[in-house]
């Protein structure tokens, strides 16, 4: 496909895993910039940085993590395109991934967000090989990945991992409904509140880096649209836009100016997936 191909390391470490959580304060978003040099140092790569992979039990945990590998996934690299086979199951860490779908124009839109909360390639494991959609980084980062034979062995032993990728799968699609939803019936202002939210959610730090125009082109619209909805909320107060970096300065604001959407996928992934750290049941 010509795009610069992910670097992978295998890994070669336990299944053990410090759960960070997010403390309070002003939440940052940099559009185009590098992380600041004063910023915390990240944590070392680890499987249970992601969600699903920190639920699964001791067991399954020691029979997976040895044949995972972690890739460097650059803003914009391509998982796989409609239509073509998925080799492979990713696991986000610190990374986010876009679902899109490709017009015959070339038009694109955003189905989904994922990051490390789930999985990309659910096709794989629920027998249909192939997709209809692109998978592309949104956020540069690292996930782990498992090859598709691998995928297909571990969920087809059944018990909590199977389970537990089934209940993800559900709200999954939960989230692609609630977008067409979003995307026919809200605002623009309403799409990039719940944008922003979705993804600082699936996201390990308050940091993304993308650019504009991924963002439009993740929302359907025209970049300029973008500069001026970001505009309104920072006139409210809401957020500080300058020179490409936001800062969400009142995350209850965001919400409030959200629609119903954010909510509701929101709150049907924490009713459908454990806490990470739990086992799956």
């Amino acid at each position: 496909m010509g795009r610069k191909r992910a670097g992978l390391r295998t890994l070669d470490h336990t299944a053990e895993s410090t759960a960070s959580g997010r403390g309070p304060g002003r939440m940052s978003v940099r559009w185009g910039s590098p992380p600041s040099s004063h910023a915390q140092l990240p944590s070392p790569p680890c499987p249970a940085q992601n969600h699903l992979l920190a639920c699964l039990d001791p067991e399954e945990a020691l029979r997976l993590f040895p044949r995972l590998e972690l890739a460097e996934l650059p803003l914009g690299n391509v998982l796989y395109e409609s239509g073509s086979a998925l080799g492979h199951l990713y696991f986000p860490t610190t990374c986010i991934v876009s679902l899109l779908y490709v017009l015959e124009s070339g038009a694109t839109a955003q189905i989904a967000i994922v990051g490390n909360e789930g999985l990309v390639g659910i096709a794989l494991f629920m027998g249909g090989e192939t997709t209809p959609n692109r998978a592309v980084v949104q956020s540069a980062g690292q996930a782990y990945r498992l090859t598709g034979a691998s995928a297909k062995k571990e969920f087809g032993r059944g018990g909590p991992m199977q389970h537990l990728l089934l209940r993800y799968t559900q709200a999954l699609l939960t989230q692609m409904s609630q977008t067409a939803v979003c995307n026919r019936h809200h605002s623009l202002e309403q799409q990039l509140c719940r944008w922003l939210l979705l993804s600082l959610d699936r996201l390990s730090s308050n940091d993304l880096v993308t650019t504009q125009e991924l963002i439009a082109s993740l929302l359907g619209v025209r970049r300029e649209s973008i500069t001026q909805a970001a505009g309104i909320l920072q006139r409210d107060g809401v957020i500080s836009y300058r020179r490409g970096h936001i800062t969400v300065l009142d995350r209850p604001a965001l919400e409030t100016r959200c629609c119903e959407c954010y909510a509701v996928v929101r709150d049907e992934f924490a009713r459908l997936l454990p806490t990470p750290g739990a086992s799956a049941v």
